[in-house]
């Protein structure tokens, strides 16, 4: 029996700025703000704080430009599950997008969500984490959470209402903050350059040292171990620089999806990656390297604000961030449920996510990420997520390039309008730093990027468990 939700499908009915603010809004979080400081404790030189932005940057546009090409054979939504399927199998793809529900997508919805609680505590303070309104055990609920989760639920409840709702609040919200970051960078180069600060962080710009917690000194560090402490800064900028993906997982509701994704991923990462190494370069203008690496709890943004705004900076930077998060986590929940919808389609998530509501959306697969991205702002565990995070997300971007290779002579007369850029070279250059940056963090962070590596794979027995059973 045909279901009535079948003569329903996905609008067409996004542009490419539309597709290029989705890719720069998903991207710009509260990162930029804040991992600066853990980096420059890992390098401690103002030369290579700005290689690994460069490196990130250069990465995560190879990456997206590499995807330009999946983008324009499979124009249709769920994006990355979907090259996965192709270029591998449904288990393959499965995995992908358990990792993507259990922990990717839904553990860095609650961790934006839960920086835009901070933040909003600067502006009314009993709003913030250490607002304790309920204690049962080790379980604590604070007031920052309860935002966190409101701003998850207003914002399901907006993109529940149709795509065009989200693409509003997407495109306002990005613009907002792209203007910001850019007036933060120009006021701070105009009114509060030091030309002191700026000589004494360059003056030994390539001797990298690292922050003993122990001991509370600076070590020289070389070598391999230069490699690990630039492998675990990279967490902090690939995660900043992440979510560019997202536009991909919308192709089914662009217009010209076979120009205008690959279009988008392009535009989007550069505007971020230039934005992204001129905020730091501009830390660099306005605080020394001890200033970046020990601001206030990570809040380097913040402590930037202080010499270019004064005592209102703080406010100043609260306000962007919130925008900032707000306009990030608007971008991933649209994108998130595109996912859960393909999936459904082929029998691998719930039933019911694969039914579009009258806006012509995949309201329950909204909803369903609504409600375990909520329970994951309550477990307070999301910064160990972030960790766990990442290795998934850059596993997934290798198989993903490597799954180029695979197309090529898996079906080699596909129609494909856009070719990766540099093929094969550009590309293998990727799957062979990401596999660096891999290796390095299971090596030295064995403890949350294993437990990451863990609940990727803990997914094949849930594959099998829940296949559909061949018709007899």
């Amino acid at each position: 029996m045909e279901n009535e939700h079948d003569n329903k499908h996905l609008k067409r009915e996004l542009g490419l700025l539309d597709g290029t603010m989705l890719v720069v809004g998903s991207m710009i979080g509260s990162g930029i703000f804040i991992v600066s400081a853990d980096m420059m404790r890992n390098v401690g030189s103002a030369g290579w704080l700005i290689l690994i932005w460069i490196l990130s940057g250069i990465m995560t546009m190879i990456a997206a430009v590499s995807y330009g090409e999946l983008s324009a054979m499979f124009p249709k939504a769920g994006g990355q599950y979907v090259y996965l399927k192709e270029a591998y199998n449904k288990l393959i793809a499965f995995l992908y997008g358990w990792s993507f529900f259990a922990v990717i997508q839904t553990g860095t919805i609650a961790a934006v969500g839960v920086a835009f609680g901070k933040f909003a505590a600067y502006l009314c303070p009993p709003l913030g984490p250490d607002n304790i309104l309920y204690e049962i055990g080790s379980f604590k609920l604070n007031a920052a959470q309860l935002v966190s989760i409101a701003t998850i639920i207003l914002l399901t409840f907006i993109n529940s209402r149709g795509v065009k709702n989200g693409k509003y609040i997407q495109t306002v919200f990005t613009i907002t903050k792209i203007a910001s970051l850019a007036g933060l960078v120009v006021f701070g180069f105009a009114l509060a350059a030091n030309a002191d600060i700026w000589d004494a962080n360059w003056a030994d710009a390539w001797t990298a040292r690292q922050w003993d917690k122990e001991s509370g000194t600076w070590t020289a560090i070389g070598g391999g171990v230069l490699m690990s402490a630039i492998a675990a800064s990279m967490v902090g900028s690939l995660f900043s620089s992440d979510a560019w993906n997202g536009v991909t997982f919308i192709s089914g509701e662009i217009r010209d999806p076979h120009r205008n994704v690959g279009l988008s991923l392009f535009y989007g990462t550069l505007i971020v990656t230039v934005i992204y190494i001129l905020t730091n370069i501009m830390y660099l203008a306005v605080l020394p390297n001890d200033g970046i690496a020990f601001a206030d709890l990570d809040r380097v943004g913040t402590a930037a604000a202080q010499p270019i705004f004064g005592s209102t900076g703080v406010y100043i930077i609260a306000i962007m961030i919130m925008i900032s998060t707000f306009g990030c986590n608007n971008g991933l929940i649209l994108a998130g449920a595109r996912v859960y919808y393909t999936m459904a389609k082929d029998g691998l998530f719930f039933k019911k996510a694969a039914n579009l509501n009258k806006a012509s959306v995949p309201g329950w697969g909204l909803w369903f990420q609504c409600i375990w991205a909520s329970a994951l702002c309550l477990s307070g565990q999301y910064g160990d997520l972030l960790d766990y995070v990442m290795i998934i997300v850059v596993i997934f971007y290798i198989l993903t390039i490597a799954g180029i290779f695979i197309l090529r002579k898996k079906m080699p007369d596909a129609e494909r309008p856009y070719k990766a850029f540099g093929y094969p070279i550009i590309p293998a250059l990727y799957i062979i730093l990401a596999a660096a940056f891999c290796f390095m963090l299971l090596k030295d962070k064995p403890e949350t990027c294993g437990w990451g590596v863990v609940i990727m794979l803990a997914g094949i027995p849930v594959y099998y468990l829940t296949k559909p059973k061949p018709a007899p």
